[in-house]
């Protein structure tokens, strides 16, 4: 994952025959995906640059509609791909806040000083 994007998803699965697809979000807020235009899919360290024509909410996922895919057969392909924004579009953190990426690799210890591994 390139380092000025961030990952707000999961596509998990077909929704319909008209080119929706299921998400798993990976955000604190799912509603964040009402505010973006477009997203990065990225799958076999390749990156799709999609835009969002609708989104919806069914249970704790989101279906989204991308504007360029009107067919099953077409978003077949990006099952199980991360969904990826910038991080300009990212929503600010509060004092004290990180995002998730920013934490991955740092090294773990107790407050005894024990190193228990890094954050993967």
């Amino acid at each position: 994952m390139a380092d000025n994007r961030l990952r707000v998803g999961v596509i998990t699965t077909t929704h319909g025959i008209r080119g929706e697809v299921k998400v798993f979000p990976t955000t604190d807020d799912p509603h964040r995906f009402l505010d973006l235009d477009q997203v990065y899919i990225s799958q076999n360290s390749q990156e799709t640059v999609l835009h969002i024509e609708k989104v919806r909410f069914f249970k704790k996922q989101v279906i989204l509609k991308f504007k360029e895919i009107n067919d099953i057969n077409d978003v077949e392909q990006y099952r199980k791909a991360d969904i990826l924004i910038d991080r300009e579009s990212a929503e600010p953190l509060e004092e004290d806040e990180f995002y998730i990426d920013d934490l991955l690799g740092l090294e773990v210890y107790t407050d005894e000083d024990r190193y228990l591994g890094k954050l993967k």
